[in-house]
């Protein structure tokens, strides 16, 4: 592991990454060129990566993933500096003073003696700021919908709004996959209503995601562990295939099930 550095070590650090933003942009043509729009979706591009890291466990990765994400951040208050909108300064002053008021617990005379306490008190604290007038007004808009649903399900929970017990929850599941069959019955050949039989899934899936919730479940890591066995098993049967002299395409699905389970043994 690498020796810890020193307070005066990481405020050194911080300086000379400050210093080479300074020179680069005004002296690399693509740096100068930059703007918060052009930067937006290359931020978006780099937070996937740093998540690909942390679900892979590779701590070196994990390392210079944060790092382009802290480029990233000195970048767009360099570039609010130029535009006299906020600097590093005003922008970390701003954290704090939100860290130090949404933790009473710590810096006041409230009591949170746990978790669930302290992330009641941190929505309610949220809420009298911005004039926010709804709990889920600081949802994002753009978040992917499972996300989204996961935000939703916890920002209610800040604020009393939840089930009770988690046998609740599963009831609730059982009674949208009902809900769901019987909008999409498989074994009746009738014509389907998508758009009803897609909102009997939707409300499905929340139901799903307020379960795993319930059991501290990530659904979003969930799925994307998931997605990577699959997509290690189906490469491992496309090789399989090519060794053997042949293609998915012209194998049956009996014969492709052979190396698909073999994968599975694997992984």
């Amino acid at each position: 592991m690498t020796n810890l550095s020193t307070r005066a070590e990481k405020l050194a650090a911080f300086d000379r990454l400050l210093t080479i933003m300074d020179e680069l942009r005004e002296q690399c043509p693509w740096d100068k060129k930059q703007t918060t729009e052009s930067l937006r979706h290359l931020t978006i591009e780099e937070t996937f990566e740093l998540s690909d890291a942390i679900l892979e466990g590779d701590p070196d990765e994990v390392k210079k993933e944060l790092g382009d994400i802290l480029l990233h951040i000195v970048f767009y208050a360099r570039i609010g500096s130029e535009e006299g909108n906020f600097d590093i300064t005003s922008m970390i002053d701003a954290l704090c003073e939100k860290l130090i008021r949404r933790h009473p617990h710590i810096y006041g005379d409230t009591k949170a003696e746990d978790e669930e306490a302290v992330k009641q008190n941190w929505e309610k604290i949220k809420l009298t700021e911005k004039g926010n007038k709804s709990v889920l007004g600081g949802v994002p808009k753009s978040l992917p919908a499972l996300i989204k649903a996961m935000r939703i399900q916890e920002k209610a929970r800040g604020v009393g709004f939840d089930w009770e017990e988690k046998s609740q929850v599963w009831e609730k599941v059982e009674e949208e996959m009902q809900e769901f069959k019987e909008e999409f019955n498989v074994a009746d050949d009738k014509e389907i209503d998508t758009e009803k039989a897609s909102g009997e899934f939707g409300d499905l899936l929340f139901s799903l995601i307020n379960y795993a919730r319930f059991i501290d479940i990530n659904p979003e890591e969930a799925l994307e562990r998931t997605n990577k066995k699959f997509i290690k098993r189906f490469q491992y049967l496309e090789a399989a295939a090519k060794e053997s002299g042949k293609t998915l395409s012209e194998m049956t699905l009996a014969e492709m099930d052979v190396y698909w389970n073999e994968a599975k043994l694997k992984a």
